[in-house]
């Protein structure tokens, strides 16, 4: 069972990430009929941290705190993509994997279980800024920039700051049972369980081509997204023959004519759901997905949600009419 429970600082740490560590493992809620955890905060630098939003954290928990602890988690900090950890703090890390205990991560402290060499060969996941980075730094790792979290095994890695939440209920949730998650979700007024993953969050701005060949085409894709499109008729709208237009396509781009189509579709529909009241069916026309079902599958296939969730997500309740 989870019954000790460390959360391991560095300096400069995030107070919303650790302050969601806190709010899951730290309290006593005993009187609801949840399990009481032995948490500690753990300083690995020093009884006094400082955090990036200007105040310090004082602790008088070092690292020989850890060797007790069924989790470790580590939450985010300012600099942790680049910057070095103490060996002291890997090693304990490693221990505890090897002992059997749990770590979990937010947002960037992924990049410390990294160090440790714990991401290695599993899947896992940060940031959505952070992902590539954390790809190329740690090349055995497996990286997923689209999840909210990744549960391999006994490491526990989560996306951007509120997917702390998201990994913290899962744990419980797998500890205690689905009702201790909901209890703890209902204190903290947050969902027991999101739909979908960091896709619907990634800022994806228009794609710039590095040259202008078929840039007036783009422009004129863009201005017709509602229609059916063919690589034949693109190439005759470039003044080229279907294969030299798929070739140039692919070498501007990155990308072929279909996939860019319809990435542009799938941000035509984001920015319909998030600024306009218009139905499922008219979103769906405007978009060239032809009818609500076709928009609801893209959606899905793209961002991991539906476009009715991403709607109520993006979109404050008051601002919500009766839509189809």
């Amino acid at each position: 069972m989870l019954k000790n429970v460390a959360a391991l600082l560095l300096d400069d740490v995030n107070p919303f990430e650790l302050g969601v560590l806190c709010e899951v493992f730290g309290l006593d809620r005993s009187e609801e009929g949840l399990p009481v955890h032995d948490f500690a905060v753990v300083s690995a630098e020093g009884p006094v941290l400082r955090t990036h939003a200007g105040f310090t954290i004082t602790t008088p928990h070092g690292l020989d705190r850890l060797e007790e602890a069924d989790l470790i988690a580590v939450p985010a900090g300012t600099h942790f993509v680049d910057r070095e950890y103490p060996e002291e703090v890997l090693e304990a890390l490693r221990r505890a994997v090897d002992r059997g205990a749990r770590v979990l991560s937010v947002c960037s402290g992924a990049y410390v279980l990294g160090a440790a060499g714990l991401l290695d060969g599993r899947r896992c996941t940060t940031h959505w800024r952070h992902a590539a980075e954390l790809a190329r730094r740690f090349p055995r790792a497996v990286v997923e920039p689209d999840v909210l979290y990744v549960d391999e095994g006994p490491v526990i890695t989560s996306a951007g700051t509120a997917a702390g939440i998201d990994a913290c209920l899962h744990l419980v949730r797998q500890e205690y049972g689905t009702a201790a998650a909901n209890t703890i979700a209902r204190r903290m007024v947050v969902p027991p369980h999101r739909d979908g993953g960091q896709a619907q969050y990634i800022q994806r701005p228009l794609p710039r081509t590095r040259c202008d060949t078929v840039g007036d085409t783009l422009a004129w894709m863009e201005r017709h997204l509602d229609q059916e499109m063919t690589v034949e008729q693109l190439a005759a709208q470039a003044h080229m023959s279907p294969r030299t237009f798929a070739r140039r396509f692919q070498q501007e781009t990155g990308t072929t004519p279909y996939r860019w189509l319809l990435r542009q579709r799938v941000l035509l529909a984001q920015h319909l759901l998030e600024t306009s009241d218009e139905t499922m069916d008219t979103i769906a026309g405007r978009t060239g997905f032809g009818n609500a079902a076709a928009l609801r599958h893209q959606f899905v296939r793209s961002l991991g949600t539906t476009p009715n969730a991403y709607r109520r997500t993006f979109r404050g309740p008051t601002e919500l009419t009766d839509v189809a």
